[in-house]
């Protein structure tokens, strides 16, 4: 194990976890041996890790979120506080399901809003945006915004989290704050135009200059 990365004294490292350069885990979080932690992350106050979970680069996880075996976070993957990833579709106390984990996939640059839950077995796409209390019972497209109980995709939101407008008459769809181009290619299926999707946002667009409520309707 690398020690390369930061760990409040409160925190619990287990021997035989992987945990990458400049990531930070801050009180009374435990990482457990076996699961695998990216560069740069941030793990807040109380965070749980489980031995079989999987987390990219640049991830961050707010306070009280556990991370269960079973469960993969890509890169840049947002977590909001309370939020929740279950990992066994019928728990039974009595009944021993420890070999039979539902996987649990969370895309790149995905956000999971405070106290949403995702159902286990479900597959969140690139850049969604869930909403705080949703509760997710089925996979997610890139780039929605799903909001309610269960979760419904209210609209499509940019790689920046702004809610994206009509499209023009050519099928395109600006993000108000980026002016980064979108289109839904084939339904359910919509792609950035000016960006690659799977690389790290020029640093000049990493900086963002207005508040939510400025972009919304």
């Amino acid at each position: 194990m690398s020690n390369d990365f930061y760990a409040h004294s409160s925190a619990v490292i287990d021997e035989g976890c992987q945990i990458g350069q400049g990531t930070k885990i801050w009180h009374f979080s435990h990482v457990s041996a076996g699961a695998k932690i990216g560069a740069h992350c941030n793990l807040g106050q109380n965070v749980f890790i489980a031995n079989d979970a999987v987390i990219g680069n640049g991830v961050k996880i707010q306070n009280n979120v556990s991370v269960f075996g079973g469960i993969t976070l890509e890169d840049y993957v947002f977590l909001g506080p309370s939020c929740v990833l279950t990992n066994v579709m019928n728990p039974r106390s009595e009944i021993n399901r420890h070999a039979l984990y539902d996987r649990t996939v969370l895309r790149r640059g995905c956000s999971i809003g405070a106290n949403a839950t995702v159902v286990c077995g479900t597959e969140v796409g690139r850049y969604a945006f869930v909403a705080a209390g949703a509760v997710v019972t089925r996979d997610v497209p890139d780039y929605a915004l799903m909001v309610g109980v269960p979760a419904q995709r209210r609209s499509w939101v940019s790689r920046h989290g702004i809610p994206l407008p009509e499209p023009d008459a050519d099928g395109i769809m600006v993000c108000p704050e980026s002016q980064l181009r979108y289109r839904e290619e084939a339904p359910q299926r919509v792609r950035c135009l000016d960006v690659d999707e799977d690389a790290d946002l020029p640093e000049h667009m990493k900086q963002a200059s207005k508040r939510y409520g400025e972009f919304r309707p």
